[in-house]
């Protein structure tokens, strides 16, 4: 077996696992990004939604090349969709403001990795890791079919929702049926759509989750669901749900179908444990996504970025007490967001259609000049303090 020798090992040349790339290769270490597929971006498993606010903070410039469409922000429709609140994009959070075109954008991301003097190899899958007295030092990749061992001081895991190398590990991020969104979206062209927001519609039509339309030009948007897989019974049940929502909007219904994309996301709180000696978990992988939107690219970047420092920082002792300090900054950042935004999820998940109109109704009439969880209970509470009193420990 071919023996290659790293500082840090990158697994998944998405936007967490090029982030950390690229900052552990600033840092002068010898860094490879290691890629399962044979292209970087394909095939996309995304809504393709993100802000502009967080880039600056990792260093991407906005650039045409890789954004589809630019966003004045984002509307909500109630479940009988007459209520309907609109938020500017700074309103709407991380996932409003532009389209981006996901094969060109992960592709500028690994690019950077590559400049700051990254090795990338593609095709090349981890198919189990490599552990020594305790540490992670490396894994055993097959690159173009051959098995081959990287050893690396440093491991970092960015291979997404279905992380096998933190399971590999030892790092539970075992998530629950409730907390796992199975998705499906269309690419769907000849519809008429207004192309400057994002669309959001939430109750029965999609149970545990939302239905979401984000344009990509002129007449072309992103079409999806997510649906929460407890409340599912029968495969192609999420498919189905889909398919009538179109069915029951006619402006969507004369489109035709580009390209159809499934996956799923997890909308769990942030894991007990994203490091161990020798490796750090990062976006997905770290289950880092919002678990109210669905949303992970800007949380991957940042924390790929942030890894990328503190291997910088760790390489001659890259023990789980000197990640702490990335494990504490990504819970500084993430844990009580999430868990508020995870119990909020379990709540409207369990409230029908008809409360939610009401909810919707107040939220609605409200000026609510940032949107958060907090400021739309406040909203709730002053006309239906009775829908409150379950979320009070949240105010």
């Amino acid at each position: 077996m071919k023996k290659y020798e790293y500082d840090v090992l990158v697994i998944g040349a998405g936007p967490g696992g090029s982030m950390a790339a690229r900052f552990a290769a600033r840092h002068g270490l010898k860094v490879l990004l290691i890629e399962k597929r044979p292209e970087i971006g394909v095939p996309v498993r995304c809504a393709e939604g993100i802000s502009e606010a967080w880039m600056k903070k990792v260093e991407i410039d906005p650039s045409d090349r890789w954004i589809d469409t630019r966003m004045e922000g984002a509307k909500i429709y109630s479940p009988d969709e007459r209520s309907v609140i609109e938020l500017s994009a700074e309103q709407a959070g991380n996932e409003v403001g532009f389209v981006l075109n996901r094969e060109y954008f992960d592709k500028y991301l690994a690019s950077l990795a590559i400049k700051e003097g990254a090795d990338i190899w593609l095709k090349s899958p981890a198919v189990d890791i490599i552990k020594e007295d305790g540490y992670v030092k490396g894994a055993i990749v097959r690159k173009f079919g051959e098995r081959v061992e990287v050893r690396a001081k440093i491991v970092i895991a960015a291979d997404g929702f279905e992380s096998q190398v933190a399971r590999w590990a030892g790092l539970n991020t075992v998530l629950r049926e409730r907390d796992i969104v199975s998705c499906i979206q269309y690419r769907m062209t000849n519809i008429d759509i207004e192309e400057n927001f994002t669309h959001f519609f939430i109750g029965s039509c999609a149970p545990g989750g939302y239905v979401w339309i984000f344009p990509k030009g002129e007449k072309e948007a992103n079409v999806g669901i997510g649906v929460a897989l407890n409340k599912l019974k029968s495969k192609g049940e999420v498919k189905g749900y889909l398919d009538r929502f179109i069915e029951r909007h006619p402006y969507l219904k004369k489109g035709r179908i580009l390209q159809i994309v499934t996956g799923a996301v997890s909308t769990c709180p942030v894991p007990k444990r994203i490091v161990d000696n020798g490796i750090m978990l990062v976006g997905d992988a770290a289950r880092l996504i919002d678990p109210i939107t669905g949303g992970g690219i800007a949380n991957a970047c940042i924390s790929g970025k942030w890894a990328g420092e503190i291997a910088g920082k760790c390489i001659e002792n890259p023990s789980k007490e000197c990640f702490k300090e990335y494990e504490e900054k990504v819970k500084k950042k993430w844990e009580r967001k999430h868990l508020r935004n995870w119990f909020v999820k379990e709540k409207l998940a369990a409230l029908d259609d008809d409360t939610l109109n009401k909810l919707m109704e107040v939220i609605s009439e409200e000026n609510i000049k940032e949107i958060s969880v907090r400021a739309i209970l406040e909203a709730v509470q002053k006309k239906y303090p009775e829908l409150i009193e379950e979320f009070e420990e949240l105010l």
